[in-house]
C-alpha cells in the first residue's frame, strides 16, 4: 500500500466513526511489545462499550503501518518499546497524520518525556496499571477533541532534571542519528568547533567520554 499524501491526511477520513454518533464505535490500534498485555486490553477495552480494537502491533514500525492502514480515531501507544520506541513512532505517525489523537501507555515518566510528547501533539498520557475501565474514558475523552494526563504521570514528570542546554541536545540528537561534526554543523547552521564545544559540554555533563555515549545516556533519561 502506498504511502497517503499529504492532503489524504487532511481531508476527513469516510472510514473513521463520527464523533457526533453516540452509537459509534471508537476505532483504536493498540501498540505493546508486551503480547499478553496487548492481548488483555484488545479484549476488555471492547466490554467497555463503543470500542473497537481494528488492529495491533508489537513496535514502533508496526505501529506507522497501522494508522497508515487503519485511520484509526485513536492510537494507543506503548512508550517503551525496542528497537523504534513510541515516540519515535509518534513522531513519525504525526508528520503525515497531524490529526491523529493518541494516547500514550508507559511504566516510567521519565524526566523530559512529557514535554516531548506534548511537543509532538499527543494529548493523553496514561500509567500502563491503569484499569481497562479508565483506558477506555480516556479514549473515549480523546476522541471527543480532550486532553489527558493522569496525575502520577504529570507528577513524576515535572521534575526536570536535564541539565543540558536547548543546543547541547540538538548536538546530541543529530549525533543519534549517525551525522558527522561537519554534518552536524551543517544542518544545525552552526560553526563546527561550536558543534563541538556543545557535545564537548554535553559528554562532561553526562560524564561520558564519547558523543555517541552522551547521546544515549540522555535518551536512556527522557532528555532527547
Amino acid at each position: 500500500m502506498s504511502d497517503p499524501t499529504a492532503s489524504d491526511l487532511t481531508t476527513p477520513d469516510p472510514t473513521a466513526s463520527d464523533p457526533g454518533s453516540p452509537d459509534a464505535p471508537i476505532m483504536v490500534v493498540l501498540v505493546d511489545d508486551e503480547q499478553l498485555l496487548r492481548s488483555a486490553l484488545a479484549t476488555l477495552l471492547p466490554l467497555e462499550g463503543r470500542i473497537e480494537v481494528v488492529a495491533q502491533a508489537e513496535d514502533g514500525r508496526g505501529a506507522i503501518e497501522a494508522v497508515r492502514n487503519h485511520r484509526p480515531d485513536v492510537l494507543a501507544i506503548d512508550l517503551e518499546m525496542p528497537g523504534m520506541d513510541g515516540l519515535e513512532a509518534v513522531e513519525a505517525i504525526v508528520a503525515e497524520r497531524p490529526q491523529q489523537s493518541i494516547l500514550m501507555l508507559t511504566r516510567h515518566a521519565r524526566p523530559g518525556v512529557l514535554r516531548r510528547a506534548l511537543k509532538l501533539g499527543v494529548r493523553g498520557f496514561l500509567s500502563k496499571s491503569a484499569e481497562p475501565a479508565e483506558i477506555a474514558e480516556v479514549v473515549r475523552t480523546l476522541h471527543g477533541g480532550g486532553r489527558w494526563i493522569a496525575h502520577e504521570v504529570l507528577e513524576a514528570s515535572v521534575v526536570d532534571d536535564c541539565p543540558l542546554t536547548d543546543r547541547e541536545l540538538d548536538a546530541l540528537r543529530e549525533t543519534r542519528e549517525g551525522y558527522s561534526v561537519a554534518v552536524i554543523a551543517r544542518r544545525l547552521h552552526l560553526a563546527g568547533g561550536t558543534v563541538r564545544n556543545y557535545l564537548s559540554s554535553a559528554m562532561q555533563k553526562t560524564g561520558t567520554s564519547t558523543r555517541h555515549d552522551a547521546a544515549r545516556f540522555a535518551r536512556d533519561r527522557g532528555w532527547l
